[in-house]
């Protein structure tokens, strides 16, 4: 055929010349130069990055007669002989098929000839991870100890598939992915040799499709060139390399953003309209998104975000009025969701719903905002209900909504929905209290001190309600099993002491109690979902949850 496509009309004939892989490069350079190269080469990377490129230029600067430095002269014998792929002391060996131990042991059999007319006999097996375990092991003492004539170098893109013992006798040279803005570079090079205008925007869409891989970067500009004559519409490469265009992933997370469901649902239908592959669309997003929250952060985004400069630009505008909390939510809902997408019989749809879940996501506050809101909140109840100094908030260990029936005279009987914070701290209960406050929280401190002092009692006076308090003496109800009332009865003497010792003065403990039955308890679960249902319908707390974003985890009545 008459026409050569770029990648090997273009492909590397020094090392100079191979792109973006300088730590490898440079190495071996450095060898070279030295005489330190070693027998056992392993070259190992993604594809298209350059390992049998490489692993050739080296073989020819092993075998150059006429180099005098390090890069092999291109001119000789020997380097036309390799650059050709007919040396006669140079052997390219494909891994995947010839992968049986007959013909390693062959090839160990030919080593011990020398070479024709070359300093060094090398053999290159590309993709020598295919091989067999018996074909490995076949190769291990040949490899360790070789004639000094030989060389042997691997290429891979799976260096975990070979055996420890084959890696521990190999230097190894791990050749990593081209950045977007080197392949753009080297593309728009070649392509002014080649007289053929194209944007920067259209090389970029390739570089981006070949994901670090300068061969596959190549192929598809091949691909593009043969569609066009000596100029490339920018309109016409995502259509020819069936890609989403960039403008419509801006676009969407624009709408997402913005919170604008039937623009994103527009633009997700006229894409799918295209025939484009939705599971492909909903990666790019995931990684735009990424790649906004990195720029949000702004701490080396050129580093960590693999696009050209003016995409970052645009980026940064994008995220001026976001923050990165919500940039993290919206990744959380894309990533949760991917499985779905990608095992789903429709994406279109799942891919719809999981992004209007992620929009009626309302965005998180940040910890500054919520120190603001509590402020806001402090000041303006202290203005409404002055706070003593010493019941401030100062190093609050508990702090509690709840909600408690008070008891008035018997003509006003109702219960009302009161507010309480309470802070805990360590010290001895209160020498005096007085009886005038609610029953209810005086029998709720004096349990806790009954509960400090007797743990045993906690569970079975966590449902005793107090019904009367006077001067001289307490009336509790409890509604327990026959098991429990026993052990209350039992400790009934204990109990009175710790009652006199807690208001200071000799009280009686007036104990109602009934063996707890089917009907009470559904009557008192009746009355306590009455009493939630009231303290969540109250406009204090309607107002906290509104201020703090936040939602009800539990209601305690007390």
């Amino acid at each position: 055929m008459s026409y050569l496509v770029l990648a090997r009309k273009y492909r590397p004939l020094t090392f100079e010349q191979v792109i973006g892989q300088e730590h490898v490069t440079q190495t071996l350079i450095n060898a070279i130069s030295a005489n330190r190269v070693a027998h056992a080469i392993l070259f190992s990377g993604p594809r298209g990055t350059g390992k049998t490129t490489v692993a050739r230029i080296l073989a020819k600067a092993m075998n150059c007669g006429e180099r005098t430095s390090s890069a092999p002269c291109n001119q000789c014998k020997s380097c036309r002989e390799i650059t050709s792929g007919n040396a006669a002391d140079v052997f390219e060996i494909d891994g995947a098929s010839n992968n049986s131990v007959d013909q390693i042991r062959d090839l160990r059999e030919n080593i011990k000839y020398m070479p024709q007319h070359s300093p060094h006999k090398i053999y290159i097996i590309d993709e020598v991870h295919m091989l067999s375990i018996a074909a490995f092991n076949a190769l291990l003492k040949t490899l360790e100890e070789p004639p000094a004539h030989v060389m042997f170098l691997f290429a891979t893109t799976e260096p975990h598939k070979i055996p420890v013992t084959i890696l521990s006798r190999c230097q190894r040279h791990d050749l990593k992915r081209i950045r977007l803005e080197t392949i753009i570079k080297h593309m728009a090079t070649l392509c002014e040799k080649e007289g053929i205008a194209i944007q920067e925007e259209s090389l970029s869409l390739i570089a981006r499709e070949a994901g670090g891989c300068m061969r596959d970067a190549l192929s598809l500009l091949d691909q593009i060139l043969g569609c066009t004559k000596n100029k490339v519409d920018p309109e016409t490469v995502p259509e020819l390399l069936g890609i989403t265009n960039r403008k419509n992933i801006f676009d969407m997370s624009k709408a997402i953003l913005d919170q604008n469901i039937p623009d994103f649902l527009s633009l997700l239908d006229s894409i799918y309209i295209q025939g484009k592959d939705l599971k492909k669309v909903y990666s790019d997003l995931i990684e735009h998104f990424r790649n906004l929250l990195v720029v949000r952060m702004g701490k080396r985004e050129t580093d960590l975000v693999n696009t050209p400069a003016h995409e970052i630009v645009t980026m940064k505008q994008q995220v001026e009025q976001t923050t990165e909390i919500h940039l993290s939510q919206i990744l959380d809902v894309f990533l949760r969701e991917e499985s779905v997408i990608r095992f789903s019989s429709q994406p279109k749809v799942a891919f719809e719903i999981a992004v209007i879940k992620m929009i009626q996501i309302p965005p998180a506050l940040s910890i500054e905002n919520l120190i603001q809101k509590l402020d806001q909140l402090r000041n303006e109840w202290g203005s409404n209900n002055p706070v003593p100094r010493n019941n401030c908030f100062q190093e609050p260990q508990k702090a509690e909504i709840s909600t408690a029936p008070k008891l008035t005279s018997p003509e006003k009987q109702e219960e009302i929905l009161t507010s309480q914070i309470e802070i805990e701290t360590e010290g001895t209960p209160p020498t005096h209290t007085p009886l005038s406050k609610d029953p209810n929280l005086i029998w709720e401190e004096l349990r806790k001190a009954i509960c400090k002092k007797i743990p045993s009692m906690a569970s079975p006076l966590s449902r005793s309600v107090i019904t009367q308090l006077t001067d001289d003496k307490i009336f509790l109800s409890i509604r327990e099993n026959q098991f429990n009332l026993n052990r209350i009865n039992a400790k009934k003497a204990v109990l009175t002491e710790i009652c006199c010792d807690f208001f200071q003065k000799e009280m009686v403990l007036v104990l109602d109690m009934k063996v707890d039955t089917g009907n009470d308890q559904k009557e008192k679960s009746s009355q306590e979902n009455q009493k939630q249902d009231k303290a969540i319908r109250h406009p204090l707390i309607s107002n906290a949850i509104e201020i703090f974003n936040g939602n009800i985890i539990d209601v305690k009545v007390l």
